[in-house]
């Protein structure tokens, strides 16, 4: 796995930090529709998103002397993908990653820092899910050591039902 060449320190989101996640996403957002992924429309998250979010489970920062390199949302639960679940799994969503910013790697560390912290839950497994239609997110996950667990062919979200590819990885 490669690794950032600047070091990252991570926290956890504060409310503060609303504004910044809304820039972050639109961006990551602007990005992907720029290189043809399929998975995120700039303004489709705001504030009140990641703030829900920071109530229900964990939103991380991951932070450069420069700023903030990226972000991650974690949940403790995930049952419109992968329905009623026992307490198994962390379920990772929203990597996200300032393109200007992140040294090379930062995806990457953000994964791992989120697989550390399902761990230290005492769960096993880390889950996540992207739109079938991006092919290029799969090849992704699966270099970090994801396989596939299936498919949610009608997941809704933002008013629409779309197909989801279901990811997991033990954790050791």
């Amino acid at each position: 796995m490669t690794t950032p060449t600047e070091t990252l320190s991570f926290r956890l989101a504060s409310e503060e930090d609303l504004p910044t996640l809304v820039a972050l996403y639109d961006g990551a957002a602007r990005w992907m529709r720029g290189s043809g992924i399929d998975q995120w429309a700039p303004g489709e998250k705001d504030a009140t998103h990641f703030r829900r979010r920071m109530a229900e489970g964990e939103v991380w920062l991951a932070l450069t002397d420069r700023g903030v390199a990226g972000a991650y949302e974690l949940w403790w639960r995930d049952e419109p993908a992968w329905g009623v679940r026992p307490p198994e799994a962390g379920y990772v969503h929203r990597l996200m990653t300032d393109r200007t910013l992140a040294p090379a790697g930062t995806g990457l560390a953000l994964l791992a820092h989120a697989e550390q912290r399902i761990a230290t839950a005492g769960r096993a497994l880390s889950r996540l899910d992207f739109k079938a239609s991006s092919p290029g997110l799969r090849a992704y996950y699966e270099r970090a050591g994801y396989a596939v667990a299936g498919e949610q062919p009608f997941k809704e979200g933002g008013g629409s039902k779309y197909a989801v590819v279901l990811m997991e990885k033990r954790l050791g």
